[in-house]
Formats: structure tokens, sequence, C-alpha cells
């Protein structure tokens, strides 16, 4: 079975992050495999494991993704490539990145292509379905089990807090959701055969491609951190007194009524 994972390289949330004039700061700032996309490394390694074939990662960004790669080589993925697109693209967006990734994709007769179901940095959920969009091919979004028997696959996927059950057939892409499995670290003898795995590096230009065409759709207007929460206030003295503090509070403080 010939196995994608579309990854992308995320800033770690759970480490401080420092926004300055309007642009996050990467010096210093831990850089992992976006879960959501790890999730997806893990199913398709199992699968192969009990069916064959070959699982490839596969990234678009600058040089410094290729950590990441190598990261997924190391949890049991045969290959790795980076689309990078250092050189060539000073911004980009969900568009740039699909339009990329199916480029490469379009030849690659892929049976299964794995995407996690957001990343934890944009949160737009648009890369994966826009890759299978752009590839004619069917698409299920927020996945928590698969199970492929021949060219037939078995998904649950998770809908508003319960979950729903589809059938349908390679090729197909899905999206990873949290649940669909536990994934491994990477093993010392796993990190060592990483270093031979092949990672091959492509520009636009080998996918002829040109700027224009993947130009992005959309404009960050501006980056900002959350306002820092206000400590709360505890009203005392009697229930009514307090009852009429708050609605007073609510209406010239909050402004909400």
């Amino acid at each position: 079975m010939n196995i994608y994972v579309l990854l992308k390289r995320t800033f770690d949330t759970e480490e401080k992050i420092v926004v300055s004039k309007g642009a996050i700061q990467e010096d210093g700032a831990e850089f992992i495999i976006n879960p959501y996309d790890e999730y997806g490394v893990e199913e398709a390694i199992q699968i192969r494991d009990n069916q064959g074939g070959e699982v490839t990662v596969v990234s678009v960004g600058g040089e410094d993704a290729e950590k990441q790669l190598r990261t997924a080589l190391a949890m049991g993925a045969d290959k790795a490539v980076l689309i990078n697109t250092e050189d060539d693209l000073e911004t980009g967006d969900e568009f740039t990145t699909a339009k990329i990734l199916a480029e490469y994709l379009k030849d690659k007769d892929a049976d299964l292509i794995f995407a996690g179901n957001v990343a934890i940095d944009g949160g737009s959920g648009q890369v994966g379905p826009r890759v299978a969009d752009l590839l004619d091919i069917p698409y299920v979004t927020t996945i928590t089990k698969i199970e492929v028997d021949g060219q037939n696959v078995n998904i649950v996927r998770d809908v508003e807090g319960s979950s729903e059950t589809i059938e349908t057939s390679l090729p197909l892409l899905v999206t990873a959701q949290q649940g669909l499995n536990e994934p491994r670290y990477p093993s010392l003898p796993g990190i060592m055969k990483a270093k031979k795995k092949p990672l091959e590096e492509l520009e636009l230009d080998d996918l002829d491609l040109e700027e224009d065409d993947v130009e992005a759709k959309t404009k960050t207007i501006e980056i900002y951190l959350p306002p820092k929460k206000e400590a709360g206030r505890v009203l005392e003295g009697e229930l009514q007194n307090q009852v009429k503090e708050l609605v007073t509070l609510l209406h010239s403080e909050a402004k909400v009524i």
C-alpha cells in the first residue's frame, strides 16, 4: 500500500510564545510535529506493518522542517520529502500549501493520504480537504478509527460529541483526530536508522510551479496575544445587595447588559 502523510512543523504550544512587531519570534521557540499530523504518522505506520507497503511523509516549508521529518522517519516512516519554499515564497496560506502538495502527489498513485485534522498554530483544518479536492479523491475528516480491507475502508469519525461510521474506498484522504491512536516515541535504533533513510528535497521548479501559481489568497493583518485576564472580584454582604452590585458592575464595567 502506498501511504503518504502530510506533515507540518508547528510551534510547541506548551512553550512560551513571544509576539513582537506583529510576528511570532522563532528565536528560542520550540518546534514539533503538529500533534494531529503525528496521529497520522502513527496510523500510517500501523497500516503498513499490517498490510505491507510504504509510508512517505511530506512537508512544505523551509530547511528547519527537516528535523520534524527525521523524527517521523525515526518513528518508522520509510521516506521523507521536503518541498522547500524558503527561497521562492515570502508568504503563503492554506491554498498555497494545498496547491503545492497536490501538485507533488498528483502522479504518485497514493492509496491513502493522512493529514492532521487541524494544525495547532493556525487551526483552519483546510489543507487536507483542499488537497483531496485538487486530487479529485474522496476525503473523510476527524477520524478516530480506520480499517482497510483491500480497496474497502471502514471509518469512525468524530461528529459533535458523538460518532459516525462511514464505508468508502481507496484512494482516499483522511484527517486524523485525537483518539485515533497513541503515537510512539522514536526509539534509539529508530533514530539511528532515520539518519540513513532517504529525505528528498524539492523546490517549486521541480514541480513545474511558478510563484504566481501558488500565490496566497489571504493576507494576515495582525498577530497578537490575547489580553491578560484580570483577577476576579468577590462580592460580599447580603445576597440581595450582592445581586444589585453584580447587575451594576455588569452594566457599568463589563458592559454586557
